[in-house]
């Protein structure tokens, strides 16, 4: 169901929640990640986290063949996760082949590959690296709604893609949200890895963290030219890239505020102790992620009003629909059970067939809330009623008002 996949906006804490929790560590669930571990014989190394959802967790990676951020998303482990996931590869394979001069605004899957670990094997898919969603976008606009014509060239964006979907493909998304339209660049410059920060983290032979030489303009520590003193320097950046920071003023307020990190934790400052991710338990392993996404969580701090309103009036509009977990083509569907509750159509809420306009109702709420910074429809559930009947009590006087007015005016 996808409102579990991506949690229900009626609970804002779930909702924007940055922590999956530890419960679905286990046999069957999530895979057990922390910065600089390794995927595919070393080809792809984590550098950070950037989501996650009930199905998988979403790492920033950096990919060592092609020297480009990636984003690697990695599936639980249960096998209905992973049939899921490989029914979701399908989808994505196919947007791909159709898609060669990267112009229909739909995300591309890079690669993929399946990941053994101590919680079983998981199925990872890895895509290009994006920008920021939409709905940090209206965080942006302080929830009072995005200027018209930027709506207006984001909903360009949006159709394009949906147009390929649905008419070259037939699929449906079955998911569309402001959280699955990502921008293809960042909102704020300073926040993009590719324009700033240290660079990308890479595992030695002796898995200790390093920093990549080959964008690094501190190589020559690599080859011994350096004093003591600089190459310490360095190491210590490489320690706080390992940690997610960004700045130096903010690691060094993380340092002051936080507590010392486990001694299993890895950084260019501790000696190897021999085991791989896979041998370690997944106990201190989940403690270690929770101490390297600190820093990140910390870093995240909010822009002044005119900061916002200038890096709003410069974006990039450009996005992509992205999240194909619960997607469908038209001639094989799944479930009858789609959609975020606050994007839900009417055809699914009255248990009706559903088909590409599916959609189209997902993206005019998101037009609305693009606009307004108010979702359309919000529903709360009561002791005598559910959410659904709250969403039908909503819109049915509307549709049944339209209809009327059409019945009248056109004799339909």
């Amino acid at each position: 169901m996808a409102e579990d996949s991506n949690g229900d906006r009626s609970d804002v804490s779930d909702y924007t929640s940055e922590d999956e929790g530890t419960e679905d560590y286990r046999r069957g669930g999530y895979h057990a990640v922390r910065m600089g571990d390794t995927f595919k014989n070393g080809r792809y190394v984590v550098q950070s986290k950037l989501g996650w959802g009930h199905f998988s967790t979403v790492w920033l990676a950096w990919d060592t063949q092609t020297s480009h951020y990636v984003a690697l998303k990695v599936q639980k482990s249960a096998q209905h996760y992973t049939e899921a996931a490989l029914d979701e590869i399908k989808i994505l394979k196919q947007i791909a082949e159709g898609d060669p001069d990267d112009k229909k605004r739909v995300v591309k899957l890079l690669d993929h590959f399946k990941h053994s670990g101590p919680n079983g094997q998981h199925v990872c898919m890895v895509f290009e690296y994006l920008g920021e969603n939409l709905l940090t976008l209206i965080k942006y606009a302080d929830y009072r709604g995005v200027p018209l014509h930027m709506v207006k060239e984001i909903c360009f964006h949006i159709l394009v893609g949906l147009d390929y979907l649905h008419r070259e493909l037939s699929i449906i998304h079955t998911d569309l949200k402001p959280e699955n339209v990502l921008l293809m660049s960042m909102i704020d410059p300073s926040k993009d890895p590719h324009k700033s920060g240290p660079p990308p983290m890479l595992p030695t032979k002796k898995d200790k963290l390093v920093l990549d030489p080959s964008v690094s303009k501190e190589s020559k520590s690599f080859h011994g030219d350096l004093t003591k003193n600089q190459k310490k320097k360095i190491k210590k950046k490489a320690k706080k890239a390992a940690q997610g920071c960004s700045s130096n003023e903010a690691c060094e307020e993380n340092e002051s505020d936080s507590k010392p990190s486990s001694p299993d934790h890895t950084s260019v400052d501790a000696e190897p102790n021999g085991d791989s991710v896979e041998d370690q338990q997944n106990g201190s392993l989940i403690k270690n992620e929770a101490t390297s996404n600190e820093g990140i969580n910390k870093d995240r701090k909010r822009p002044s009003h005119s900061r916002r309103k200038e890096l709003l009036a410069a974006v990039d509009l450009k996005c992509k629909l992205v999240d194909f977990g619960n997607a469908c083509w038209t001639y094989k569907q799944f479930t009858n059970d789609i959609q975020t509750r606050q994007y839900r159509c009417p055809e699914v809420l009255l248990g009706s067939k559903y088909s590409t306009p599916a959609d189209l109702w997902s993206f005019a709420c998101i037009c609305f809330e693009l606009a307004t910074g108010d979702v359309l429809f919000d529903p709360h559930s009561g002791d005598n009623y559910d959410r659904d009947e709250v969403c039908l009590h909503y819109f049915l006087p509307h549709v049944s008002g339209a209809l009327l007015f059409l019945s009248i005016n056109y004799n339909t």
